[in-house]
């Protein structure tokens, strides 16, 4: 099973190593009152989180990638560039457990929410060029295809799987194989092509993240799904976005890249970090 060596991932999606985001004592995810977003132009921060922010930019970008941080081309915000402002997903379904096609239909809305959590923080700052981010589930692989319930029509169904014989979306289609953009051994074609693997796993603890998508187990994520905000996968989708994985600065409080339970101010101006400096090494 071929794994991504994105430098920022602290849990390969292959490896017994899981990151895990503590929930509640119950077992529940609470949401507590939602930060007010700032739409400060230019890298300004609040004054009470510029010297943690820094922190951590200085830590990553002298840490990952061997302290060539903008050398790794495949970062989520390269995803979107390229594919004009939408991420295509494709559905790793590592289950024995049939799918309707409702749940199918609230995966996509549900992936397209925590997309949307995190990009309000840079839609209408500095120079971001997209006001949405559209997110489309492209296809599903699973074991069987009699495991997909209901109509199938507008997605590319895979039975194809990996080394350890777990179902797998058609390499020939995935941009994490394909970084150049070359789909033309995709049956579906470049337009069914997807960015990134959403991985529903029932022999997985905790969950994962990296460039080529997240990874989560199946009994959280059945949980998850039914919440809002979705802590498990927008934790993991940090990763693909370059957050780094519980590093706490001095002086930062709970942040869901640490262990917190929802994107606060913290995350959000980590997030505009990326993208702030991505742009101008880019030239986007």
């Amino acid at each position: 099973m071929r794994v991504s060596s994105i430098p920022l991932i602290a849990a390969l999606a292959g490896s017994s190593t899981a990151l895990y985001l503590k929930s509640t004592p119950d077992g529940s995810i609470e949401a507590p009152n939602r930060f007010v977003k700032r739409q400060n132009d230019g890298w300004n921060p609040p004054s009470n989180i510029a010297a943690p922010l820094k922190e951590v930019w200085d830590h990553v970008s002298s840490t990952y990638n061997g302290g060539n941080i903008f050398g790794f081309k495949n970062y989520g915000w390269d995803q979107i560039m390229a594919n004009n402002g939408q991420i295509n997903y494709c559905v790793r379904w590592e289950s024995s457990q049939t799918v309707s096609e409702a749940l199918r239909t609230q995966i996509e809305a549900k992936a397209q929410e925590a997309y949307d959590d995190w990009f309000t923080w840079v839609y209408g700052y500095n120079g971001f060029p997209f006001s949405n981010i559209k997110v489309k589930v492209v296809g599903w692989a699973v074991s069987d295809k009699s495991l997909l319930q209901g109509s199938t029509a507008g997605i590319q169904v895979y039975t194809d799987k990996d080394s350890e014989g777990i179902p797998q979306c058609a390499p020939a289609c995935g941009r994490f194989f394909h970084q150049d953009g070359d789909y033309s051994g995709c049956s579906g074609g470049a337009a069914n092509h997807y960015d990134q693997s959403l991985w529903i796993s029932e022999d997985f603890g905790g969950g994962a993240g990296g460039d080529w998508g997240q990874r989560i187990q199946k009994s959280i994520f059945d949980r998850e799904i039914q919440a809002r905000p979705m802590t498990y996968m927008q934790h993991e989708m940090g990763h693909t976005f370059g957050m780094d994985d519980y590093w706490k600065p001095t002086g930062a409080g709970a942040f869901i890249m640490d262990e917190g339970l929802e994107i606060v101010d913290f995350d959000g101006w980590m997030f505009r970090n990326f993208w702030y400096e991505l742009k101008q090494n880019r030239g986007w």
